[in-house]
């Protein structure tokens, strides 16, 4: 939760400082938390605002929420601008915006671009915490992208994985995470999708596909995955067949069944909304989570605004606490 400040006045953290004070562990427990009380009914996302701006290919959006539990309230504003690699800058882009619950008064302003991605990364991550098979060994990323890196990182603290496999639509992409798994010390491979589904007990996509890049025949028996990419109409990233074969999470039923990975399978009549649950009701206790080990699970991340809100709010306290926030007289 977001403290008071002694003073008046805006809270600024920028995303120098968001590195400085939010690792892994605190986006993972921040994360974890309110994906618990999304399911318990005490936190709850707004409706998003996603629109295509007409300008430079960029999508432009909000998402917005209030997490009774913390007493955090807040927006994120930002999108992704696909021609920004080429100017030097990561696609997307984003600020988060926290209120005082109790007033009204906007009360942190929070760089959003290494929290989304950690964020992001940490979303995975609880979900192979609560999801995958306890002897999981390798680890398949589908995607080898900015976000990538992220997502590896925070995947192998999750199990006692002895190798990773990648594929990527664009192969010159893969040294670069390659790279991220040599500094943690993990042998890293380049296969065919077919093989990395052969081999993987755990699958990460994070992509901006538009087309199913791993089919149904391609998964063992008792792999988790983690769909990653898909938050936006149209998008998709695993066939529909392999949605409807596995057990379905997300971190919320109304966004998935719209505009995440289960989308296609819903359009399909494959499966209804009571096929997708919380994964906060696995944290809360409320369900088994995976009940065997053949069982495929899948956890549909769409990416909530409640997670940028819960990492912003923990980052401006930490800032807060350590003196590294700026203030601005409103």
């Amino acid at each position: 939760m977001l403290q008071k400040p002694d003073t008046d006045g805006l809270v600024i953290v920028t995303e120098e400082i968001c590195q400085k004070v939010i690792d892994r562990d605190l986006a993972f427990a921040a994360v974890r938390d309110v994906f618990g009380a999304m399911a318990r009914g005490d936190a709850y996302n707004f409706p998003v605002i996603r629109e295509a701006i007409g300008h430079e290919d960029a999508l432009y959006g909000f998402k917005s929420g209030f997490d009774k539990a913390g007493m955090v309230l807040g927006v994120k504003a930002g999108g992704y601008w696909p021609n920004n690699m080429a100017k030097g800058i990561i696609n997307h882009q984003s600020t988060v915006f926290l209120f005082d619950p109790d007033t009204g008064k906007l009360k942190a302003l929070v760089g959003g671009n290494y929290l989304t991605a950690i964020r992001t990364a940490a979303s995975s991550a609880v979900s192979i915490d609560q999801l995958a098979r306890k002897d999981a060994k390798v680890l398949g990323m589908v995607g080898a992208g900015h976000q990538s890196t992220f997502q590896l990182r925070a995947a192998v603290e999750q199990r006692d994985f002895e190798k990773v496999v990648c594929w990527n639509p664009h192969p010159d992409m893969i040294p670069n995470l390659g790279k991220v798994a040599a500094e943690i010390g993990i042998p890293f491979e380049a296969v065919s999708r077919e093989e990395l589904g052969a081999q993987s007990d755990v699958i990460i996509t994070i992509t901006s596909a538009f087309e199913p890049l791993i089919e149904a025949g391609y998964i063992k028996p008792g792999t988790h995955l983690a769909c990653m990419g898909t938050d936006t109409k149209g998008k998709q990233e695993v066939a529909a067949e392999l949605v409807a074969k596995a057990t379905l999470f997300t971190d919320e039923v109304a966004q998935s069944t719209t505009i995440g990975e289960t989308q296609h399978a819903i359009a399909s009549g494959a499966i209804t909304q009571d096929d997708v649950t919380p994964i906060g009701k696995v944290i809360n206790g409320d369900h088994p989570g995976r009940t065997s080990d053949d069982e495929i699970t899948l956890f549909d991340g769409t990416g909530v605004g409640l997670q940028d809100l819960a990492v912003a709010a923990v980052a401006a306290e930490q800032a807060v606490a350590t003196g590294a926030a700026t203030r601005v007289s409103l």
